[in-house]
């Protein structure tokens, strides 16, 4: 038992801290720019504290890239990134012979683990709790990767119970849950719980727009879009969260929170919410362009204009 507990403590510090979930750069023509994406991606993982970067997740914009370009974008992290951090590539599918063709080729490409979001279909249908732990056993079996877990929100149908997570959790390759219920009610409760039955998986918190509560109920780190804007304070934050210091944690969290506000607008991170962060990153020379892929159009100028005041009341350099 004692051999056991100190495996599970390894596994569960091996995917916890930060890990950011990276936008990606298009050029003109909306396509991937490669070598600007190399250097954000670079530049995120050179921060202390980052464990790993997330690409082709939501803050990717996934649902906009063909599955080709899903593993062009995994291949650029793992040779850009190097050493210095995990690279972790999103899986979105309707299907489990989809699925598992993505986390082929993102294992392919070099990535240390997956993904896993939830089918979609789900969202609208709902599916049983065989369905539920089936998908991702299909992923594990035939991809043969370490996943993460991509909890959506309880108000979704698509949103694994308790009881379902925990026996997700027993499947070998589950390493993490990205945890983002976004119901504070059952944040420590569901914390407590997987904990005890899986020591070994860690519990990421998604929550950007309540990130320090979260924190303090129930992770063992952050899996965040916002890391991928200001990691050098989320990784700072989180430190202090999880250290233990909270009158520094507090300090932190309102720089940050003066950024969110500017890019979430205190809603909950969405497609218009990454387009923000996205335009807030090029206004500040994180990345070369702020283009997005259809059906999302160019934000209004005057939004933008509101972006940058208040990234410049934020205390952040306006450099476009």
């Amino acid at each position: 038992m004692v051999d056991r507990n100190r495996a599970a403590v390894k596994d569960r510090a091996e995917w916890s801290g930060v890990f950011a979930a990276t936008l990606c750069p298009f050029d003109d023509d909306g396509r991937i720019d490669e070598t600007g994406l190399a250097d954000y991606v670079s530049w995120v993982a050179r921060h202390d504290g980052i464990r790993g970067v997330v690409v082709n997740g939501h803050t990717g914009e996934v649902t906009s890239l063909r599955n080709f370009e899903r593993a062009r974008v995994a291949a650029v992290a793992v040779k850009s990134v190097g050493a210095n951090a995990k690279v972790v590539c999103g899986v979105c599918a309707e299907g489990s012979h989809d699925a598992i063709e993505q986390a082929v080729a993102a294992k392919e490409a070099g990535a240390a683990a997956v993904l896993l979001m939830p089918p979609h279909h789900w969202l609208r249908f709902g599916r049983s709790a065989e369905t539920a732990a089936g998908f991702v056993q299909d992923v594990a079996d035939g991809a043969g990767i370490p996943i993460v877990l991509h909890q959506y929100p309880a108000w979704t149908k698509a949103a694994y119970s308790l009881a379902e997570m925990i026996e997700i959790a027993a499947i070998p390759q589950v390493v993490c849950i990205k945890m983002g219920t976004r119901d504070m009610a059952r944040a420590r409760f569901d914390y407590v719980r997987l904990k005890a039955a899986a020591p070994q998986v860690s519990v990421l918190t998604c929550h950007d727009e309540f990130l320090l509560p979260s924190l303090l109920e129930g992770a063992d780190g952050a899996l965040v879009g916002f890391a991928g804007y200001a990691p050098g304070l989320i990784c700072e934050l989180v430190d202090k969260a999880l250290g233990g210091d909270l009158a520094g944690a507090r300090a932190v969290r309102e720089k940050v929170d003066a950024l969110a506000r500017a890019i979430y607008q205190f809603g909950e991170p969405s497609a218009e919410a990454h387009q923000r962060m996205k335009m807030a990153a090029f206004l500040t020379g994180k990345i070369r362009s702020p283009v997005v892929r259809p059906p999302l159009r160019p934000l209004r100028p005057e939004t933008v204009e509101q972006i940058k005041r208040d990234l410049a009341e934020a205390g952040e350099k306006v450099v476009r």
